[in-house]
């Protein structure tokens, strides 16, 4: 595979939190025409620094995928459409950025979603190596190889993956668990006829996309109806993520935890509270942790000024349970990599005896 700076190890005393003020997109107030918070992400790390989680040295810092990072997944032909700006406006619903020399486009709206994406792929690694990583921005589950849509313009989700099993030894098989309101149909349709991914979607079934084809990818498919709530809603979770792992234990578990499930979301249309989301977040790291199964967390949509309070409540929730931990991380325990290495060494002892 060719060289990328993504896998570079970050130094070993920080999270495996991953961000960049790159993330976020403003320019000339065009960002508020899309309901999108662009700066929710930068909000989500000011609020874990004022709780006094993180600090900036402390986390690590995104870098921009290049051309060559995406060309793992995407086709060059797509990459070319994005230098017309009408395009660009298209997938990302903003009208006006159509108007825009392209320059402005690459630099404004696509850098910020291209390192985000480098964030996907940087935390895919990261998770293999601490046991989990969240990268705060990403998600972006609409776009597949070769089309784009509903805000997102890269599949970092796929590239992810695919990085992983081009060059992690040991990791064949990737489980995502996508609970964004929306159906994942991007990773869907890069993934249809790849056995090694297995894809469970909980979507509202009445609203964007309704990708009929990119839905027969999905393994463990969950249709929720308008103005699902809390009690419902976890039990569904619940269930079907311990189905999904028990059915089929992967190698490394991609979390698309969008926030657009929030009670009065304009684009969503489910009825879930902050705290159903908290522990939405937790369900999933307990069945990942409890299965000794790295995970990677992405953010994904989330269309309200609340959201950015509510991740940060929840990766708090996280930490306060011992379900993400800094020490834990990085001394490998409940890492499965390390862990093997333990029981090796510990082998190799008895045999020596």
């Amino acid at each position: 595979p060719h060289r990328t700076e993504l896998y570079e190890d970050p130094p070993s005393a920080c999270w495996p939190i991953i961000y960049s003020p790159d993330y976020n997109i403003t320019f000339m107030g065009l960002e508020k025409l899309h309901p999108f918070d662009a700066g929710k992400w930068g909000k989500v790390i000011n609020f874990l620094k004022e709780e006094q989680l993180i600090a900036d040295d402390l986390i690590v810092q995104a870098r921009e995928a290049t051309d060559e990072d995406l060309l793992v997944v995407h086709t060059r032909r797509y990459l070319n459409k994005l230098k017309w700006s009408f395009v660009v406006a298209t997938i990302t619903e903003i009208p006006p950025v159509a108007f825009l020399p392209n320059f402005v486009v690459q630099r404004k709206v696509l850098k910020p979603l291209r390192t985000q994406t480098g964030g996907t792929i940087m935390a895919g690694k990261l998770a293999v190596d601490r046991g989990w990583a969240i990268n705060v921005g990403g998600g972006f589950h609409h776009c597949s190889s070769d089309k784009g849509g509903g805000f997102c313009a890269y599949a970092d989700i796929t590239l992810a993956i695919k990085f992983l099993f081009e060059r992690v030894q040991g990791v064949s098989k990737a489980t995502i668990i996508d609970l964004d309101a929306h159906q994942g149909n991007g990773h869907e349709r890069d993934f249809m006829d790849d056995h090694r991914v297995y894809i469970m979607d909980a979507y509202n079934r009445y609203i964007y996309p309704g990708d009929g084809f990119a839905k027969r990818a999905i393994k463990r498919k969950v249709e929720l109806e308008w103005g699902t709530e809390d009690t419902e809603y976890l039990q569904k979770v619940h269930t079907h993520v311990e189905g999904a792992l028990n059915e089929l234990k992967p190698d490394i578990i991609v979390y698309n935890a969008g926030t657009d499930i929030l009670d009065g979301d304009p684009l969503g249309g489910l009825a879930i509270s902050p705290q159903g989301i908290v522990k939405r977040d937790e369900v999933v790291f307990k069945a990942a942790r409890r299965r000794r199964i790295p995970i990677l967390m992405v953010t994904s949509g989330g269309y309200q000024k609340r959201t950015a309070r509510i991740i940060a409540d929840s990766i708090l929730n996280l930490h306060n349970l011992g379900l993400i931990d800094k020490e834990l991380a990085t001394s490998g325990a409940g890492n499965p990599k390390v862990e093997q290495m333990i029981r090796d060494s510990v082998k190799d002892l008895t045999n020596l005896s």
